[in-house]
């Protein structure tokens, strides 16, 4: 269980954890994948789903303006290893292999820090209003449920929820640096997603070996940032990023 965290805080290639554990390569891969999917029948028994009036008792003071928000959903994308020529079988594989190799999941988390929803991974080709339709969310979305979401995230579209579309979410600002830092809401849901993002798996190319497990270690992932983090007040929304 130590290798399969180190691999997904630390994320190291499986030669490394390999040299590190004094064991084979095949052997790594064979753990991350035991304890993944055991991890993922554990953790993902428990319903991480908050419903609004606990999530209201926990609510931080920075959200006072968004005092409904019950989720606000973010996008992540995870770049695999792009298959070798003799692997290539069929034309949707071999169409990927001419781009970019990723995959792209979507995960919500409550105002005060907890992880309270994850899809599977898509196709990282896969539009916006398919990933929020076929990912569940639809089914947990309430009429006037406030949900915050980056802007030209077409959830409006889709569900009767009372929608925030703030400037300090845009996908743009965060990667540029250029957020609005002045706003203490904007800081404190960039620390939110940053503990999802934390976990240096993501920063890395996931190898063929693990592809037909990433969904599992995608949502242990995921789920492992209940565990590791308490609440987020206003102390942790203050720190420079």
């Amino acid at each position: 269980m130590f290798l399969l965290l180190n691999y997904l805080a630390l994320g190291s290639k499986l030669k490394d954890l390999a040299d590190r554990y004094g064991i084979q390569p095949s052997t790594v891969s064979q753990i991350i994948t035991t304890w993944s999917n055991f991890l993922y029948t554990v953790l993902g028994s428990v319903n991480i789903w908050i419903q609004e009036e606990k999530i209201r008792e926990h609510l931080p003071a920075e959200f006072e303006e968004y005092a409904d928000t019950t989720v606000i959903l973010s996008c992540m994308e995870l770049r695999y290893q792009r298959p070798s020529s003799s692997l290539l079988d069929g034309e949707d594989l071999s169409t990927q292999s001419t781009s970019r190799c990723t995959l792209k999941g979507l995960f919500g988390v409550a105002p005060h820090g907890a992880v309270t929803f994850i899809s599977q991974l898509f196709a990282g080709s896969v539009g916006d209003d398919h990933l929020i339709r076929e990912s569940g969310i639809l089914t947990l979305l309430r009429p006037g449920m406030g949900v915050m979401v980056d802007q030209g995230f077409p959830v409006d579209d889709l569900a009767r929820c009372k929608i925030y579309m703030p400037a300090f979410l845009s996908l743009r600002s965060r990667i540029s640096g250029r957020d609005d830092r002045e706003t203490l809401a904007g800081v404190h849901v960039e620390h939110l997603i940053g503990r999802v993002e934390d976990h240096r798996f993501f920063d890395t190319e996931i190898p063929l070996q693990l592809l037909g497990n990433i969904n599992q270690l995608y949502t242990v992932a995921c789920l492992l940032t209940n565990y590791e983090n308490g609440l987020l007040g206003k102390a942790d929304a203050e720190r420079p990023v």
